[in-house]
Formats: C-alpha cells, structure tokens, sequence
C-alpha cells in the first residue's frame, strides 16, 4: 500500500527519528538511577536479573537537562506528526497502514 505524505510531514517524521536516536543514545549512558542509589548485592537478599547493581551517582545536572530537552522535543514532535492534517485525508481504515508507512518511508525502496 502506498500513500503520498506531504514532504513536510515526512521531514517531521525524520526529524522525529533522530531526535529518537538520540534519546535512545543518551539513555545508553546514564546511570541506571536518575537519583543517588547505593545498589545492592545478591546476597543481601535482594532479587536483580542483573545480579549485583553497583552504586549509582544519578544524573548530573546536565544530564537531567540534556534528557529533559530531548523527552519535550520527542512529545511536540509526536503531536504534531499525529495531529497533522493529512491524517483526515486517509480514509479510516487505512491509518494504520499509512502511520506505519510514514514510519518506513525514510528507508530505501526493498528491490
């Protein structure tokens, strides 16, 4: 199925996809707690999947600011992709198919 986006949607839907990347690569980095934690051993009596959880320092300032920034620009970016006008042009049956599409539509053509 094959649907013609506007270009401005379809350049706020890549815009959505590296602001995504980022995220997902800042999180990568930051300690497993967002606040100062002391961690835990297996032996304490405390279940983990990971075993042993070292100390966390939490996030720095930075970090909370740098993660905050990216969270607000992901939310505006979602609403304004799922709010465009071009979704009332879809006929209701197919907006699944076409949100799907827009989300591949930056990859090259299988062939």
């Amino acid at each position: 199925m094959s649907f013609d986006f506007p270009p401005r949607l379809r350049a706020l839907q890549a815009q959505l996809h590296r602001i995504r990347a980022e995220h997902t690569a800042l999180c990568a980095t930051l300690p497993w707690s967002a606040e100062p934690h002391p961690g835990w051993t297996v032996q304490e009596g405390r279940y983990s999947p990971r075993g042993d959880v070292p100390p966390s320092p939490g996030y720095t300032p930075e970090q909370q600011l740098a993660l905050g920034r990216l969270e607000r620009r992901l939310r505006r970016l979602t609403g304004v992709v799922m709010t465009d006008a071009f979704w009332q042009s879809v006929e209701r049956e197919k907006v699944v198919a076409a949100r799907m599409a827009l989300k591949r539509a930056h990859e090259p053509a299988a062939g």
